[in-house]
């Protein structure tokens, strides 16, 4: 997946979490996010990266947020992986 179309992934997630009420406030809680600081880095891939890192916690939230955006179940890990600090830690 390329960096472009891994962050067209995650403003597609971005945009459901928004939407979803019980989740924006959790995911602005532990991001320490404000309204406005979400509106004006909404296009950062390093906030993107942590809208898929937060929705990849739970698998409930990842088919829910694909189901309603029409993603295969795959995509947020895959776009996860192609943004800033997504690549596999090889400790051996």
């Amino acid at each position: 997946m390329t960096p472009q179309t891994a962050e067209t992934v995650a403003l597609t997630c971005l945009t459901w979490l928004v939407a979803n009420d019980d989740l924006r406030g959790v995911f602005m809680g532990a991001s320490g996010l404000s309204e406005q600081d979400l509106r004006t880095r909404a296009a950062e891939p390093d906030l993107l990266a942590s809208v898929l890192d937060f929705i990849l916690n739970d698998d409930a939230w990842v088919v829910a947020c694909c189901d309603a955006n029409g993603l295969a179940y795959d995509q947020p890990m895959l776009a996860r992986a192609a943004l800033p600090g997504g690549q596999q830690v090889h400790w051996t």
